[in-house]
């Protein structure tokens, strides 16, 4: 493939932007893709070379690239009524109705412009409901870029961090009940909430071993903390429209959204119990402001999109085709890779480079692993982020994704990132990206 153009562009990028990229994740080596435009469920880049994208912006294009006519048509109709307002508009009153509507535990929510905003309120929210001060976090979990959960053990996780924005975050391990009992042993009287991913999605896509949620419920429930769901990657992609705390059965007391909310505009939210909720202003005391919230454009895009998935038996189709997938990849694993193990579930899926045991994962795990105890492989498969950090991660950066570049798959740059299937993904295209998978491992 011809990659002149893309390194043409990003030697200009390297004079504007720190790294050349405006997103760490995006500096891929030698250089990035530069994408001219999506088509489908794929992308074609300045060079034009056309891959079939599992990146999906990172989470938000559940329908793929090109949207249906009438979602686009809604679209345009809202940029020609007037691109924002600073005032209420129905858009948004109509998106939060739908969210309420199927997402059991949100009673309200208040809608704002990113994961990490929606993460950010969700703390002080907390924080402001409860009247304590400390955060429990996983370790590895990934919330944003708010200055508390850019922490490790309490201390600030970057440069530009004080000690003071961290001295009351809290991380434990992913997957280990008995650390969360710890904790709350010793801080539970002090301790606001508990922010978790249903799925570890920046670390491989890591379900939770059974019961592991449920531990963390009734922590929380003992010594009157809040549960939070960090929804924004796996909020109407794992589930369906009940979310990734449907298909675990556990009801946290707030959640927090973003990307396909948005359907590819920069929209999040944050909603829970009415009682939780109206603490922030202007009935409560809890301060939250946004210009851009409720942005009528984002709105519509996610309004739509979401309607449209309902209407299409969209869900139902990305789950089977998502089983086939990491069924098929299963399959190649076990003639080429044994020790690697395929994580995700619904849309989202992963390869990890993992040195575990050999043994054939169990029927129910052969779609992604599932901590099944009746598992040969159950204690081997990564549980945290501490499994994937010692995966070879860059055996998978500096070969396996370069070789599926070549093949024309694009994959999410590491080891850590999930991968996203579209509406807009086919059975062809799987049957492509396993020929790709056996020539790349």
């Amino acid at each position: 493939m011809d990659h002149q153009r893309s390194r043409a562009l990003y030697d200009r990028a390297l004079s504007v932007f720190p790294g050349g990229v405006n997103s760490p994740v995006r500096a891929v080596r030698p250089y990035p893709v530069f994408v001219d435009r999506g088509d489908g469920a794929h992308v074609v880049d300045v060079d034009g070379n056309r891959f079939l994208d599992y990146v999906m912006g990172y989470g938000p294009l559940l329908l793929g690239h090109s949207l249906p006519e009438e979602v686009q048509e809604a679209i345009a109709a809202q940029v020609a009524e007037g691109a924002m307002y600073g005032a209420p508009a129905r858009p948004g009153l109509e998106l939060a109705e739908f969210i309420v509507e199927h997402v059991d535990s949100v009673e309200k929510l208040r809608f704002v412009n990113s994961g990490t905003e929606a993460t950010t309120t969700a703390v002080r929210l907390a924080r402001g409901y409860t009247g304590r001060d400390k955060l429990v976090l996983i370790d590895s979990g990934y919330h944003g870029a708010l200055d508390p959960a850019l922490a490790d053990d309490g201390a600030p996780g970057s440069p530009g961090i004080t000690v003071g924005a961290t001295a009351d975050t809290i991380t434990i391990p992913f997957n280990d009940p008995d650390a969360a009992e710890r904790v709350f042993d010793r801080h539970g009287e002090s301790i606001a909430a508990v922010m978790v991913e249903p799925l570890l999605g920046n670390k491989g896509c890591l379900d939770p071993v059974p019961g592991y949620l449920q531990t963390l419920r009734s922590l929380t429930e003992t010594y009157n903390a809040l549960l939070v769901f960090d929804e924004v990657m796996t909020g109407f992609r794992i589930g369906g429209l009940g979310c990734a705390q449907s298909v675990f059965d556990v009801k946290p007391d707030l959640t927090t959204f973003a990307k396909v909310i948005g359907g590819g505009f920069p929209v999040g939210a944050v909603g829970g119990s009415a009682r939780i909720m109206d603490q922030l202003t202007p009935t409560g005391s809890v301060f939250h402001a946004s210009t851009y919230a409720a942005h009528p454009v984002g709105m519509v895009a996610g309004l739509e999109m979401l309607r449209y998935a309902n209407e299409n038996d969209v869900y139902e189709r990305l789950t089977t085709l998502g089983d086939q997938l990491r069924g098929a990849i299963a399959d190649v694993l076990a003639d080429t890779r044994p020790e690697y193990t395929v994580v995700g579930r619904d849309s989202m899926f992963k390869v990890v480079f993992t040195d575990a045991e050999s043994a054939a994962p169990a029927a129910g795990c052969q779609a992604g692993c599932r901590h099944d105890p009746q598992c040969a492989r159950y204690g081997t498969c990564p549980r945290d982020g501490r499994d994937i950090d010692a995966a070879n991660g860059e055996r998978w950066e500096r070969l396996f994704w370069q070789s599926m570049k070549e093949h024309g798959v694009l994959l999410t740059a590491n080891q850590d990132e999930s991968q996203f299937l579209s509406a807009a993904h086919t059975k062809a295209d799987i049957e492509k990206t396993i020929e790709a998978y056996k020539h790349a491992l």
